[in-house]
């Protein structure tokens, strides 16, 4: 086996025994067992929800440091460190997609910005899973976005060229978002979680 795609655990904020389980001894599971069984890469989709408090007038790249917005952002951010460890201690090579929202289409406002879709998420997968130069990385999981909040230069610098624009989708979601959310929600990336 070349490598391991590891979609496993918790997808959503839920109870913390559930997160732990899944989402913090089920990642250090598959990276020992990937690192026992001589597997020497590692694609880790981590989430947005890793950096969910940063704001949203504020343009974030990869060497930002985590602020998680919930119990599953602190687990992707413990999935991010535990990936730095083996590709520094055991020289893996770990390629972690810190994904918006995949979907055929953006649904709400905020998904404007952080929009993955389909097409440009197999793309960067197979980026992750095959390109030569890959040793620890972050990136984001989104597509080429006119309102994005990332600064995605990591993932173009091992080429990644993403195909779809949100924006395509903007006067559509635009006209049927409802005004008056919750202005703290409103202020963060990874809103309502």
């Amino acid at each position: 086996m070349d490598a391991v795609v590891h979609l496993g655990g918790y997808s959503v904020e839920g109870p913390w025994d559930g997160i732990l389980s899944a989402n913090i001894i089920g990642c250090y599971n598959v990276f020992e067992a990937a690192r026992r069984n001589g597997v020497r890469r590692i694609l880790f989709p981590t989430s947005n929800h890793a950096v969910g408090y940063y704001r949203r007038d504020q343009t974030i790249d990869h060497r930002v440091y985590p602020k998680p917005d919930s119990r599953y952002g602190v687990s992707k951010v413990f999935g991010e460190a535990l990936g730095s460890l083996y590709a520094d201690k055991y020289g893996m090579q770990v390629f972690c997609m810190r994904i918006g929202n995949v979907g055929p289409a953006p649904i709400d406002k905020r998904r404007l910005s952080i929009w993955f879709s389909p097409r440009d998420l197999a793309q960067l997968v197979t980026i992750g899973i095959e390109h030569p130069e890959v040793r620890f990385e972050i990136v984001y999981g989104g597509s080429k976005n006119t309102r994005s909040w990332y600064d995605n230069s990591n993932a173009y610098r091992l080429g990644y060229k993403p195909q779809d624009d949100s924006e395509a989708y903007a006067a559509q979601v635009l006209a049927s978002e409802k005004p008056g959310g919750d202005p703290k929600v409103e202020a963060y990336q990874g809103g309502v979680f």
